[in-house]
């Protein structure tokens, strides 16, 4: 890998490259910065000045032709260009931070404790962790210096690491972990279509969006205890519903549960009491991406959600996909978003390309059965981006801590084919979907088991999620 050949003298306005795009403006404060000198010193000089990058390269061509020495297929989210973080075990052992290359996981507690990260100054035994935050909480010019240099190491084809190979752990062989402690999780409703068609249900055709929806993000405070982590099981809630026809409700096992197909990124950066964020800035506070099912019961929901909104109908379970891939390793997939009309508020406004352009899939296994693609959609359909949620969430002054997780709300496209929920792929239970073993489902039964999968690719550059799972289980009790 060869670095961008920084010989300008002092106080000089230049630019880096990547992929071709320009990424922003930074000065040189010395002529220290040479080809000859360590990537990650320049990486974290470049990352002080709100610089971010997956690789500092001096074209498109040799980016994409980088390469790792560890096997990837051609088809994984885990490639060289990715790298994303979670939080790993082996045998009920302790748990570490790791990064996914491939079907492996690099042990980056193994790395630290060989030396490799000495001129970082990062202690080992922040790899030695519960959880990432206090890791993220180092900052991106830690966290994407280090990232950085492990790429460094994987594509070289003499790296030292060759020669330990306990530094690679097989993904097989490894329990995966929520990779952050959650300390709060809001909720938004960020997508017009999926919007559109809940108020055609239940509202007016005619006028299906409330008069706020195309004026702020909306968004509900949810609650972060019980976000488990992909590959465990939930449990069909129990609550009040309203029968048809009924002037009374009833306590039973909800009869609707259902999956909703949603992204959360993880906040990187605290802010303060009484601060509020840029549109400008919230990349700076954004660490990363992840998959995110929020589980809902729709009977529940229906009968208790006005006039305060969801409660019990979306608290029992909501899963979170184990590896956090970096917005970094998202910057080559930026694109525009759709039309705002009318004209946002100014602290809504934003300059640049702000939402991504992300492939997502949703897959339903029955008990006795094969696993059925049930939808197709893309995150770039949202209406409200990140930057947008976020700055709107701390407008009022309400602080973000490293941790918090921020949910897109359901994804749905323009297509039946591409909705991000039951609700809307059966038409709240009106048009039943055929699966391949003749079953009819109009919500998810038990035994039942969902899956979403999420990936950007963009010639030969693939960035993806991996996937997040979980079965549905009877009621307890």
């Amino acid at each position: 890998m060869k670095l961008l050949n920084v010989n300008k003298p002092a106080g000089v306005l230049c630019k880096l490259n990547y992929l071709g795009e320009s990424t922003g403006d930074f000065k040189i404060p010395s002529t220290k910065f040479q080809k000859k000198n360590n990537l990650c010193q320049l990486v974290k000089f470049v990352s002080n000045q709100n610089v971010y990058m997956t690789s500092i390269l001096k074209s498109k061509d040799m980016d994409k032709n980088m390469t790792s020495w560890v096997k990837v297929p051609n088809d994984s989210d885990f490639s060289i260009h990715n790298l994303p973080f979670g939080i790993f075990s082996v045998d009920k052992g302790n748990k570490k931070i790791g990064i996914a290359i491939g079907n492996q996981i690099v042990d980056l507690f193994a790395i630290a404790d060989q030396g490799y990260f000495n001129d970082l100054k990062v202690d080992k035994d922040v790899f030695a962790t519960n959880y990432l935050n206090d890791f993220i909480n180092l900052g991106k010019s830690v966290t994407n210096a280090i990232r950085l240099k492990v790429q460094e190491m994987l594509s070289d084809k003499n790296s030292s690491l060759l020669d330990y190979t306990k530094v690679l752990v097989a993904q097989s062989a490894a329990q995966m972990h929520l990779p952050v402690q959650i300390g709060d999780y809001t909720d938004f409703y960020s997508s017009i279509e999926h919007a559109t068609n809940v108020g055609k249900m239940f509202r007016n055709p005619e006028n299906a969006l409330l008069p706020n929806w195309k004026h702020l993000p909306v968004g509900y405070h949810g609650r972060s205890s019980s976000i488990i982590v992909s590959g465990q099981n939930v449990y069909r809630p129990k609550g009040q519903v309203l029968p048809p026809d009924a002037n009374s409700p009833i306590f039973q096992v909800s009869s609707k549960v259902d999956f909703e197909l949603e992204m959360g990124f993880i906040i990187g950066k605290n802010t303060q009491l009484g601060e509020s964020v840029k549109t400008s800035d919230a990349e700076d506070y954004i660490f990363g991406k992840v998959l995110f099912n929020d589980w809902s019961a729709r009977d529940i929901q229906k009968w208790e959600y006005v006039p305060l909104g969801p409660f019990l109908g979306k608290s029992f379970a909501s899963s979170i996909s184990p590896w956090i891939v970096t917005l970094e390793a998202l910057a080559p997939f930026k694109i525009q978003g759709p039309e705002q009309d009318p004209k946002v508020l100014p602290y809504l406004s934003y300059d640049g390309l702000k939402n991504y352009d992300i492939h997502l899939e949703v897959g339903l296994k029955p008990k006795h059965g094969e696993e059925n693609r049930i939808s197709k959609t893309n995150f770039k359909y949202m209406y409200w981006n990140m930057a947008q949620q976020l700055a709107h969430h701390s407008s009022n002054g309400c602080n973000m801590k490293v941790g918090d997780l921020l949910a897109s709300g359901t994804i749905s496209g323009k297509n039946v084919n591409s909705y991000g929920s039951m609700l809307e792929l059966a038409w709240g239970g009106k048009k039943p979907i055929t699966l391949s073993n003749g079953e009819k489902r109009k919500f998810i039964e038990d035994f039942d088991t969902v899956i979403m999968r999420g990936y950007c690719k963009k010639g030969s550059i693939r960035v993806g999620f991996g996937e997040v799972r979980a079965q549905v289980l009877p009621a307890l009790n």
